[in-house]
């Protein structure tokens, strides 16, 4: 019987619903799915094809009939049936067991959503058989999966670049002093590459392509040892396939507007920081999670522009679902930062 009453606690999940990636995290278990935030549709249907990892292979290579859609843009909802669709899918993937109670969720939101947005959010976690819908702000849910002491009176920083939204918070006393949610993040990166080889050297390159080149040869900041890359498009022209080798610096070039946003928005929330939490920042440094802190030599760019040390959290990639999957494991402590209602 112990068995069971165990299984049926370890069913509160917690979701980071991001706009590259959704990961889920199960009470007691931790992280237990991982996938891309991609659903293929049969247009003639309605019906899905795929969902997550094998919907993302086939992004940019689908026929008429089916196509591939991120049901999220800039980290919010963009398309309300898509998203439930994936939510219930990616839901049930983890509870094979139908005939338990329903699971409590927590959600991650980018924290300049608004209220109608995070009813959407809700409404889908409701929709996909959750019993109770709970909302955590996302730099609050990075700042924990990074490990940050956010209930001292200290000032902690966190920047979290994701593939739709970049979060910056000064974190204190278990709440957010100031925070700015700017919708810049991976995604615009890979755009931006895309527009300057289509401009540079009228050729078009896929989504797909892009990102692989950003996580390969991408730099925000010049370093030694720099490499050139191969790129494979559509030669604007002729229409026919081909070839091309850019810089490194070339693709830095490319990045330089998002970048330059991203670190706008990091100086803008310091300018709003009351002076004793700036001090804070000062010795511990400003931390950054998310895809967007992978990117090499971003550390040493915001390092260079703001004088701040930066620090790279230990898993970038996980810290928010890691930050959610806390307060599910310690709902009653954590609880009061969470939001459990929408505001406005």
């Amino acid at each position: 019987m112990a068995g069971f009453s165990s299984g049926f606690l370890g069913r509160d999940l917690a979701v980071d619903l991001g706009t590259a990636n959704t990961l889920v995290y199960e009470r007691g278990r931790g992280i237990v799915l991982n996938e891309p935030s991609v659903v293929a549709i049969n247009q003639n249907t309605g019906g899905i094809v795929a969902v997550g990892a094998e919907a993302k292979r086939m992004v940019g290579r689908t026929p008429g009939n089916i196509v591939a859609i991120r049901p999220l843009k800039d980290g919010v909802i963009a398309d309300f049936d898509t998203t439930e669709r994936m939510l219930r899918y990616f839901i049930q993937k983890v509870h094979k067991r139908r005939f338990l109670a329903k699971p409590r969720v927590v959600v991650c939101v980018p924290s300049g959503i608004t209220g109608v947005e995070q009813r959407a959010v809700k409404d889908a976690g409701y929709a996909a058989g959750a019993r109770k819908v709970y909302i955590i702000e996302e730099p609050m849910a990075a700042a924990i999966g990074a490990g940050l002491p956010i209930h001292e009176p200290t000032g902690n920083m966190i920047v979290d670049i994701g593939g739709g939204t970049t979060e910056v918070a000064v974190i204190s006393l278990g709440g957010v002093v100031t925070s700015l949610s700017i919708r810049t993040g991976g995604d615009e990166l890979d755009d931006a590459l895309i527009q300057f080889v289509k401009k540079e050297y009228s050729l078009m390159l896929g989504e797909r392509t892009a990102e692989e080149i950003k996580t390969t040869v991408g730099t925000a900041f010049p370093t030694p040892d720099e490499t050139s890359a191969e790129l494979r498009g559509r030669d604007l022209v002729t229409g026919l396939p081909r070839t091309i080798v850019v810089t490194a610096e070339e693709i830095r070039r490319a990045f330089d507007e998002p970048l330059t946003r991203i670190v706008d928005a990091v100086k803008t929330t310091l300018d709003r920081t009351p002076p004793e939490l700036c001090g804070d920042i000062m010795d511990r440094g400003i931390v950054l999670t998310g895809g967007g802190a992978l990117l090499k030599g971003l550390d040493e760019r915001l390092r260079h522009e703001t004088g701040m040390p930066v620090i790279i959290a230990e898993q970038p990639l996980n810290c928010v679902v890691i930050g959610s999957g806390k307060c599910v494991e310690e709902f009653e402590a954590l609880q009061q930062v969470l939001i459990s209602e929408p505001r406005g």
